[in-house]
């Protein structure tokens, strides 16, 4: 009888979810165009963002090919140093950022920091040596982390199956705009070197800093700060939609922060499984993206040909990241196609480290670029679905993200040994092989942890814990369910 009472209600709530609760709610908006017009009014601020923060991060590819090597006397070493330190920058100003989101608001955040690492990027234009382009990069790194709620932002707007796709668009941003940086920086090359005593690398970083001064103007006035606080562009149907549609994904509006719960992330296994895998990937994707022009090179591309070339690797990526996010969300499957990226990936390594073929090479890399990047972006949407709460979620995106930036600044350090990067390339083989079988261990677990919970779902301690807002319990919450 018990049984039957039990699977009573588990139709009932389902029942509710598919017929689109929200909907009524609502009285009668239609989701569907409501998304879209969400796809319309945020996607597009926050794609320009991350577009420009990609631009402000891997232009220093693009310099050190442009002349600032030469200029400031950077060995491969030192030019190593420089990413590495603009990781430890991002990483510091991770999990403030992301916790103050809703205090500070999004809008007037991120608007705040374009502002901060435009003039940063315009004041590297003027770098007379190693330590001064090295503050520089630590500084831009310290005002570009102050973006990176942007999941946060996004777990605001959006239920979990849609999560990924609208994350692909912001990571394909990274190689939308590390191709437009390569574009750039063959124009300014070819067309600025000189000019007013200027080498090249001093109009790229000139250049690449205006754009997002300009532009936070934009952003501070447009982007809209979450469903409980928006007062434009939404009709008052939509905005009752907007907050149904928040709390089916564990959003409270509640911007209290309890500092036990960043504690409790830790102490989760899938925290660290997830980050691991994150990290990998990260590793390979990173790393890749740093050295693409100096790799060109390898490849028996020189000059300003380097950098044209550099486009068409990040083209791919921007591609399959779009399309493999989407099949993720539509197939609401997360490990499987992490798994499967790993593997074109690892290809893509062995085939660059067995061959000379310059055609055979050049596709090896698009391999490695189109297979790496999506594995990242799925991670952060497992990550918000895997926790739920306002602190426990934000913590967890944002540890997570220094979790994944610390290995790749362990890996970077491979990477220094040009032109081939062989060193690189067979750490970079092996990281994929690990983070694949990590990938199967966080299957696995997630599937025992959801059997336990449906053993447990109607337990005297399971009712208890109904009791207690998800902001207080987070993922312990005996009606969620982990996605895998």
């Amino acid at each position: 009888m018990q049984d039957s009472k039990k699977l009573a209600q588990d139709e009932v709530q389902q029942a509710l979810s598919d017929s689109g609760l929200e909907n009524i709610l609502a009285s009668g908006v239609n989701e569907r165009k409501l998304k879209l017009k969400l796809d319309l009014f945020i996607l597009p601020l926050l794609a320009s963002i991350f577009f420009l923060a990609v631009i402000g991060q891997s232009n220093i590819g693009n310099a050190y090919q442009a002349g600032l090597a030469a200029d400031l006397s950077l060995t491969p070493h030192m030019f190593a140093n420089v990413n590495s330190l603009f990781i430890i920058g991002y990483v510091v100003g991770q999990l403030p950022a992301t916790l103050l989101l809703r205090h500070l608001g999004p809008q007037r955040q991120f608007a705040g920091a374009m502002i901060a690492w435009g003039l940063l990027t315009i004041g590297a234009s003027y770098a007379k040596n190693y330590a001064t382009l090295v503050v520089c990069r630590v500084l831009i790194a310290l005002s570009e982390s102050m973006i990176q709620g942007a999941l946060l932002y996004l777990s605001f707007w959006y239920k979990y199956e849609e999560l990924a796709t609208r994350a692909s668009v912001l990571s394909a941003t990274y190689a939308l705009a590390g191709a437009f940086s390569g574009l750039l920086a063959y124009a300014i090359q070819k067309n600025l070197d000189g000019h007013n005593g200027w080498r090249a690398w001093r109009w790229i970083f000139l250049v690449e800093g205006i754009l997002p001064v300009g532009w936070s103007v934009v952003i501070a006035l447009f982007l809209p700060p979450t469903p409980n606080s928006i007062r434009r562009g939404f009709s008052a149907a939509e905005k009752t939609m907007l907050v149904r549609r928040a709390e089916s994904a564990h959003n409270t509006g509640d911007r209290t922060i309890a500092p036990r719960l960043i504690l409790r992330v830790l102490a989760d296994p899938q925290f660290w499984l997830i980050g691991l895998i994150q990290g990998g990937m990260l590793l390979c994707s990173s790393s890749t993206s740093n050295f693409l022009p100096t790799i060109m090179t390898g490849l028996g591309y020189e000059g300003v040909r380097a950098q044209l070339m550099s486009v068409i690797p990040y083209a791919v990526s921007f591609v399959c990241n779009i399309v493999i996010c989407r099949l993720s969300d539509l197939s609401r499957l997360r490990g499987v196609w992490i798994l499967g990226c790993c593997l074109v990936t690892a290809v893509g390594y062995i085939v660059l480290l067995t061959t000379t073929n310059l055609a055979g090479r050049l596709v090896a890399t698009c391999l490695i670029t189109g297979g790496a990047n999506a594995p990242a972006t799925i991670c952060f949407a497992w990550m918000a679905s895997a926790n739920v709460g306002y602190t426990y979620r934000g913590s967890a995106l944002s540890m997570i993200n220094i979790m994944a930036h610390l290995i790749a600044l362990g890996g970077q350090q491979a990477f220094i040994d040009p032109p081939l990067y062989r060193r690189g390339e067979t750490v970079s083989v092996v990281v994929v092989l690990v983070t694949a079988g990590l990938t199967v261990v966080l299957l696995l677990y997630f599937r025992r942890m959801n059997a336990k919970k449906r053993r447990e779902q109607y337990s005297e301690q399971a009712e208890k814990w109904r009791g207690l807002s998800i902001d207080e319990i987070g993922n312990r919450h005996p009606d969620f369910f982990f996605s895998f």
